[in-house]
């Protein structure tokens, strides 16, 4: 019982890790698509976090029923034609951009703050996404056992500290009072929460083969929605009220940090350079999942071809490629999701 209650946490800490990456941490995310739509967009996030229960328990269902261990596997399995391999193509192509310019990022960030040349701030993010994911899923739920529970703290610390400071902005007439700019929260909502359910489909898939129990997995998918819910609408709460300043930040919540002074500025950035990190090893670990099932190739071998390829593209900037996938890989992953409630309830349920 007691192994299965931590199984459960962490399989919630590893689901908020791989969803929550340096833009949802640094509150960007949550701007674009949810903010801007006024008072509707809390009811955009509990559709989210209700999507991503449903959704994750199908993804996981499949993945132990047919023994699954990558995201290729169950593209295959769900649309096994020229459309699962042509997501399975632009998924993998969009997960080396993302590890790319993560490593990137990771350089940028400690050399504007610490002054460090980038490339040994990339090498630094490099070298230890090495160590961990050559710990393979044990790594993995490690980091983001640590990760997580520090995320959770800050955000709450940021959150209750601007309760207790601004409880006037908090009120329900003053949220109501920001209008939205635009009414499509439930089209923002569902594209944001497809595109997530495509990001974490990696790590989801062999996680839910490991532990070969779904109620576990669905206990550990409903907590870490929840929570991840929680801490989105806490984010949301806080840029609600600060409209329309945080549209002209890169990272809105160092807007709303910046009242309570250095040091938990420096936590929110300590938290999104981790965030990164998480992110990074999510995506090197979903990709060598995949080749190491499709090609044969082992999964360590997978790690450092991967990371190759991603070390030299981050020197080189690749965020106008990502930019251009960021839509396509939008609209593939609502084709994904109709795939995959049609294959459950018309196949696997028969």
């Amino acid at each position: 019982m007691k192994k299965e209650i931590t199984r459960i946490f962490q399989i919630a800490a590893v689901f908020i890790g791989t969803i929550v990456g340096a833009g949802l941490a640094s509150g960007r995310e949550i701007c674009q698509f949810f903010t801007q739509y006024g008072y509707k967009s809390f009811i955009g996030i509990i559709f989210t976090g209700i999507f991503y229960i449903a959704m994750c328990t199908i993804i996981s269902k499949i993945s132990i029923k047919y023994n699954l261990n990558s995201y290729g596997e169950v593209f295959n399995i769900v649309s096994p034609n020229l459309l699962g391999k042509a997501i399975g193509v632009i998924t993998t192509v969009y997960l080396i951009s993302s590890a790319s310019i993560i490593l990137a990022g990771s350089g940028a960030l400690l050399n504007q703050f610490f002054g460090l040349p980038k490339i040994i701030g990339t090498l630094i993010m490099l070298t230890l996404a090495v160590m961990i994911l050559l710990r393979e899923t044990n790594g993995l739920i490690e980091i983001n056992s640590i990760i997580v529970p520090s995320l959770l703290i800050v955000i709450s610390t940021l959150t209750i500290l601007y309760v207790v400071f601004s409880k006037d902005s908090m009120s329900l007439n003053s949220l109501k009072s920001f209008g939205a700019k635009s009414n499509n929260w439930h089209i923002s909502a569902l594209l944001y929460a497809g595109y997530n359910i495509l990001c974490c489909c990696g790590v989801l898939v062999p996680l839910s083969n490991e532990t070969k129990k779904p109620r576990t997995m669905i206990i550990g998918i409903i907590l870490g929605a929840t929570v991840l819910t929680i801490l989105c609408i806490c984010i949301n709460l806080m840029l609600t009220v600060n409209q329309p300043y945080i549209y002209k930040y890169e990272i809105p919540l160092l807007y709303v940090a910046d009242r309570f002074g250095r040091g938990i500025q420096a936590m929110l950035l300590a938290i999104i350079w981790l965030e990164m990190f998480s992110t990074e090893v999510s995506d090197v670990y979903s990709i060598s999942k995949t080749l190491n099932v499709t090609f044969n190739i082992k999964f360590k071998h997978a790690i450092f071809l991967v990371l190759c390829i991603a070390l030299p593209i981050s020197q080189v900037g690749f965020s106008t490629l990502i930019s251009t996938l960021y839509p396509i890989f939008g609209v593939l992953s609502l084709l994904f999701v109709i795939q995959c409630i049609y294959f459950y309830f018309k196949k696997m349920k028969n």
